[in-house]
């Protein structure tokens, strides 16, 4: 017990100082008690805060204090445990997969030959099958024992090592029950042609044999063949629930045409750096993120984003890597290169959420973990009663039937179940532009009950335009307000400042500048004192508001409309008003999500008469006006506290605390880079519609995982009384093991295929 509380001290201390993270990909396991066995020696290492293996995935990713562990000390614990562990930046390419593929089915293809032979013993041995010739030759006990010995050490090779080091370390998986298994069945066998042998050889007759030896050659063979072959199919099954992946990596673009000394030079795009400049030929992919320094062209970003319409692009816009040219050339540079663009960030994302482990995966886990031990005393077991018992004495009855239990019983279906559905959910949420960050947040999606909206840049399109100014002069109050509003990074002080220009207004500089978040700004322009921002703040800093039109901010903010309030040297000057639109998708998506049975919310900074107007629109009927931004969070809390599930949906700077307070917080991908790094979900496109999806999916995904794990456990459930009661030949348990296995990937992959229920 002190040992157990020294480990978790230790691992707490190296939680707190875990600075650095390495990923690995894995070779030589074989079940999910194998990525339990390489999870536990990992995570008990001293300095390592977190260790995570994908069995599906064949990759661990380790979060460790580089102070007092590192990722060599890391693949030699993986090495000791009879595995193998190479970090991902030294690890072979793609084409390594492929050679070990190349090899798994040339060993395949060998012992195929070498076992049909002997199925052919076995089939001639049913009474039905009679008419089937067995040549003498073939019925022979030495022939038979030269077939299948290379099947048995060379094709099962691997077996034994996978059992023996498995053993040694004191834990069990699928290696030691199908080493057992055929073992038992093949020296079984071959003590029964001995003794035959010695006994002078009895005489073969038919196919049948005249007081010949019980031979069970073909079943080892037959079941080692059934396993690589069921192996071969899960690998490649596995591969696609990866397409996702690889399709994102081929948008890249491979070389890039770079201006240096005035000449044009084409190199290798891992060899752009920042601050190269660019030309980007009508339609070749753009090959990082940059800015457009001298051309006009359309740009088709739909890969990325989900936007169907080319985006024109103009100088002094921003391009995002691997979009495509469309018609005219781009002279273009570089912001952001390699990991740092937009792309690798998104690919990132999705190797992330597809390695990382869903909650409900823990069951399967502790499951697998016990599983071996528990098949091996009930082979045991059972066969010591049909020995002893129910046919007294027939050892190659209480064989076969303890060899069928060992094989029918492998975990490979439960420790697939969930990581191929979390692989296979994610990358389909990719293509759909959704990007969840793990695949516990995938899961927990499928909870939320309550998702309440930012207004401003989520609902609406994030881009207001002056409307109004409401003033005696308003051209001279716009003049100072518009040179205030400048230096604001807010989207309605955008406006303000864009909607002075375009009325031919010249903007001064500001000299002092001051926000307030969620109030307004102060400012000093040409020596007069200005503050702008909601009514409260007015009233707080003590102006009299008495000669304001409270009629006319009244019939504004009727009209949906953002009112600013201006006062200059202490006293009240006018108003100021904005409007946002609503995006086209919102009140579908707003429709969709209800009937989904999702209570949909609006929390916003605006007023309540500007945010009801706007709710009215898409068909909000919960509205929290005028709220600070940690009043958000507050909110997000208390309704967390009444029992909901919640989901915040926002894209600015200040709703980085409601989502990081959410159960899910959602990120518009439009939207500021530290709401996207503070949700747990992005959304890349500014449809409201990909709430939805990000639901649908997660509800898809999470249904499909309950599937493959009832359908491994019930396998199991009903496979094993069925082989202990006698009713299930070893072949026909491996035929069906295999197949278990290759069902339930084939059951993830049907996510890759969803169809979402879209507004028409």
């Amino acid at each position: 017990m002190q040992a157990n509380n020294q480990h978790d001290i230790d691992q707490a201390d190296a939680a707190i100082a875990a600075t650095a993270s390495a990923d690995f990909n894995l070779e030589g396991m074989t079940c999910a008690a194998c990525a339990n066995r390489i999870e536990k020696g990992l995570g008990r290492l001293p300095g390592v805060a977190k260790a995570t293996v994908n069995f599906a995935m064949e990759t661990a990713h380790v979060e460790y204090n580089p102070s007092t562990v590192s990722p060599t000390d890391m693949e030699r614990k993986v090495t000791q445990l009879g595995y193998t562990a190479v970090e991902k930046q030294k690890s072979a390419s793609q084409s390594g997969v492929k050679d070990r593929t190349t090899a798994q089915r040339n060993r395949l293809l060998l012992s195929i030959i070498l076992s049909l032979p002997l199925l052919w013993t076995m089939v001639s041995h049913f009474a039905w099958l009679d008419w089937i010739y067995l040549p003498e030759w073939l019925a022979n006990p030495w022939t038979q024992l030269a077939l299948a010995t290379p099947v048995q050490f060379y094709i099962g090779g691997p077996f034994y090592i996978g059992a023996y080091k498995a053993l040694r370390n004191r834990s069990a998986n699928m290696d030691v029950l199908v080493a057992l298994g055929t073992s038992a069945a093949y020296f079984y066998s071959l003590y029964e042609t001995i003794k035959w042998q010695n006994n002078g050889g009895a005489a073969m007759q038919g196919h049948g044999m005249m007081d010949g030896p019980q031979l069970y050659f073909e079943t080892s063979a037959i079941l080692i063949t059934l396993v690589i072959m069921g192996k071969l199919f899960e690998a490649r099954a596995k591969g696609r629930s990866s397409q996702a992946i690889q399709s994102l990596m081929k948008l890249q673009a491979k070389t890039a045409a770079v201006l240096r000394d005035g000449e044009e030079h084409v190199v290798p795009v891992d060899r752009v750096v920042v601050g190269d400049v660019l030309l980007v030929k009508p339609g070749d992919a753009i090959p990082v993120d940059g800015v457009v320094l001298e051309g006009r062209s359309s740009v088709d970003e739909s890969m990325l984003t989900g936007e169907s319409m080319p985006v024109d692009k103009n100088a002094g816009d921003r391009v995002i890597g691997a979009s495509l040219n469309r018609n005219g050339m781009l002279k273009i540079q570089a912001e952001k290169v390699g990991a740092d663009t937009a792309l690798a960030q998104i690919i990132k994302v999705v190797e992330d959420a597809q390695s990382s482990k869903a909650p409900i995966q823990r069951l399967a886990d502790v499951i697998s973990g016990v599983f071996v031990p528990i098949v091996v005393a009930i082979a045991v077991i059972t066969s010591v009663i049909w020995f002893i018992w129910i046919e007294p004495g027939n050892t190659a009855q209480a064989l076969e039937i303890a060899i069928a239990v060992l094989v029918i019983a492998c975990p490979c279906a439960l420790g697939l179940a969930t990581p191929t559905s979390v692989m296979a959910g994610s990358g389909r949420a990719a293509e759909l532009g959704v990007l969840f960050k793990g695949g516990e947040h995938l899961e927990q999606t499928h909870r939320i009950d309550t998702v309440v909206l930012d207004k401003t840049g989520t609902v609406t399109n994030g881009k207001p335009q002056l409307t109004d100014v409401v003033a005696e002069d308003p051209d001279v109050v716009l003049r100072l307000v518009g040179a205030a509003e400048r230096l604001s990074e807010h989207p309605v002080a955008e406006a303000i400042a864009a909607g002075a220009k375009a009325r031919g207004l010249l903007l001064p500089e500001a000299e002092q500048f001051e926000a307030y978040p969620g109030f307004g700004i102060r400012a000093v322009v040409e020596g007069h004192k200005l503050l702008i921002g909601a009514r409260r703040l007015l009233e707080f800093s003590g102006i009299d508001l008495s000669a304001s039109d409270a009629e006319a901010e009244v019939s504004l903010e009727a009209e949906g409309k953002t009112v600013m309030l201006a006062a200059v040297d202490g006293k009240f000057a006018g108003f100021i008003a904005v409007a946002d639109t609503v995006k086209e998708s919102s009140r579908e998506a707003v429709l969709r999500l209800r009937s989904l049975g999702i209570q949909v919310r609006m929390a916003t900074g605006d007023n309540e008469r500007t945010a009801a107007a706007i709710a009215k629109q898409v068909g909000i009927e919960h509205v929290i006006a005028g709220v600070l931004p940690e009043h958000k969070a507050a909110e997000i809390q208390r309704l967390q506290q009444q029992g909901h599930k919640v989901a915040m949906v926002g894209d600015g700077i200040n709703d980085a605390p409601a989502l990081a307070a959410a159960d899910v917080g959602i990120a518009i991908g439009t939207g500021t880079d530290v709401a996207v790094e503070t949700s747990d979900v992005t959304l890349m496109r500014g449809d409201l519609n990909g709430i939805a999806d990000a639901i649908e999916l997660s509800r898809a995904t999470m249904r499909n995982i309950r599937q493959n794990l009832f359908w491994a456990l019930a396998y199991n459930a009903i496979g094993i009384p069925i082989a202990a009661s006698g009713l299930l030949a070893p072949w026909v348990a491996g035929a069906a093991m295999a197949l278990s296995s290759v069902s339930v990937v084939l059951n993830a992959l049907r996510l890759q295929r969803l169809r979402l229920r879209r507004p028409s």
